[in-house]
C-alpha cells in the first residue's frame, strides 16, 4: 500500500511495534481494573485509532464514550461530549492519541474529579512530555516522542490526510504534510 505520497514518509515506530505495545498496555489496564467497570473518555480526532485497538484489547467491562476538543491555535475553545453521562462513583480512562502541551487532559481530569468520578487516568499512544506546559504524568503510555510533528495511526497532517496509515511517520524532509 504504498502511493507517492508515502514515499515522502519516514516511518518512526513501525505497525508491528505500535500493535505490541497496545496489546501490553491493554493487559497492564485489564489487571489494574480487574472486577471493575471502565468509562473510556476517547478524545477525537488523534486517539480514534488508539481507542479502538486498545479497548478490544482489554478483559474487563468498558463503556466508551468520545470528547471532541474544538481548537483555535494555542487555545481550546469548547469540549464537546458524545453524550453526558453520570460518572460518579465510576472509574474513568482518559484516552488520547498524544499528550502534548497537557493543558487540556489536565482540565478534563479536574472536570471529571470535580463530577465525583471514583478515579481518573489518562492512556497515551504518544507522550510528548519535553512539550508539557503543566505537571501532568500520563499513566499509562506507549511511546515517549520528541518528533515535531507526526502522522499516521490516527494522527493526520495540516491537511488532516495519513491518518490511516497503521505506522507513525515524519515528513522525510522535516516538512509539515499538506
Amino acid at each position: 500500500m504504498s502511493t507517492s505520497s508515502d514515499s515522502e514518509l519516514r516511518t518512526v515506530i513501525p505497525a508491528d511495534q505500535i500493535q505490541k505495545r497496545v496489546r501490553e498496555m491493554g493487559r497492564q489496564i485489564s489487571d489494574d481494573y480487574r472486577g471493575r467497570t471502565i468509562h473510556v473518555l476517547a478524545l477525537l480526532e488523534n486517539g480514534f485509532i488508539f481507542v479502538a485497538d486498545l479497548v478490544r484489547a482489554l478483559e474487563v467491562p468498558v463503556i466508551c464514550q468520545f470528547i471532541k476538543p474544538q481548537y483555535r491555535p494555542g487555545e481550546v475553545l469548547e469540549i464537546f461530549f458524545s453524550h453526558e453521562s453520570d460518572i460518579r462513583g465510576q472509574h474513568v480512562l482518559l484516552v488520547e492519541g498524544l499528550v502534548h502541551s497537557g493543558v487540556t487532559t489536565e482540565f478534563l481530569m479536574s472536570d471529571l474529579r470535580s463530577r465525583g468520578a471514583a478515579s481518573v487516568k489518562v492512556a497515551a499512544l504518544l507522550d510528548r512530555q519535553s512539550a508539557r506546559r503543566v505537571q501532568l504524568q500520563t499513566d499509562y503510555f506507549g511511546f515517549v516522542v520528541d518528533e515535531a510533528f507526526l502522522m499516521g495511526y490516527g494522527l493526520g497532517s495540516p491537511a488532516q490526510t495519513h491518518r490511516n496509515l497503521p505506522y507513525l511517520a515524519v515528513a522525510s524532509d522535516g516538512q509539515l504534510m499538506t
